[in-house]
C-alpha cells in the first residue's frame, strides 16, 4: 500500500512550475533557491523536500542570500511581501513587548545593520522581544564571517518552518 503524503506536498508536487515557484517564494525570497526547490519536484516525501531545500540553501551565493533577506522585515517592524503573514506569525510575541524593549530592539537593529550591512535575521518563532534583543546583542559581537554563517543557519531554520507549514498544514493545497 502506498504511503499517503500530506496534502500540501501532493499539491506542491502537482503544480506547474510558475505556481510552485510563487508558493515557494513565501518560504524564501531567493529566486535561485525557489527555482532549485521547484525543479526537484516531485518529492517522494517531506524529508526529501527538506533535504533538497537545505542543499539548495547551501549552494546559494552571497548575492542569493542577500536576495533572500529582502523577504524578511526587521524584527519588530510590520512585515510585507509574499511571506508577510508568516513573518507576522513568527514575530507575534514582539508586538506585546513594552515600548522600551521595542525601542531598544529598533536601536539594536540599526546598529546591527550598520555593522553587517543587512537586516538582523533570526528564527523568531516562540521568542519574545526580550529574547530576540538578547540574541541580537550577542550576535553584534560576531565578526562578519561568523555572523554570515549564523545568518545562513537562521535562514535555513526559517525556510524549514515555512516548508513544514506549507506541506503539513496544507498551505499549498
Amino acid at each position: 500500500m502506498a504511503v499517503r503524503q500530506p496534502p500540501g506536498l501532493d499539491a506542491l508536487n502537482a503544480m506547474g512550475a510558475p505556481e510552485a515557484e510563487d508558493l515557494l517564494l513565501r518560504c524564501c525570497a531567493s529566486r535561485r533557491w525557489v527555482e532549485e526547490v521547484a525543479a526537484g519536484r516531485p518529492y517522494v516525501d517531506e524529508e526529501a523536500l527538506y533535504a533538497a531545500a537545505d542543499a539548495a540553501l547551501a549552494r546559494l551565493g552571497e548575492a542569493d542570500v542577500d536576495e533572500a533577506l529582502t523577504g524578511h522585515p526587521r524584527i519588530g517592524e510590520p512585515p510585507s511581501g509574499a511571506g508577510g503573514s508568516w513573518s507576522r506569525r513568527e514575530q507575534s510575541r514582539v508586538t506585546a513587548a513594552p515600548d522600551e524593549t521595542r525601542a531598544a530592539l529598533a536601536e539594536s537593529n540599526r546598529a546591527y545593520e550598520e555593522r553587517f550591512g543587512h537586516v538582523y535575521l533570526v528564527c523568531a518563532t516562540g521568542m519574545d522581544a526580550g529574547e530576540l534583543l538578547a540574541v541580537l546583542r550577542l550576535r553584534l559581537r560576531n565578526d562578519p564571517a561568523t555572523e554570515r554563517r549564523v545568518l545562513r543557519a537562521e535562514l535555513g531554520k526559517i525556510n524549514r518552518l515555512r516548508l513544514v507549514r506549507l506541506v503539513e498544514d496544507g498551505a499549498a493545497a
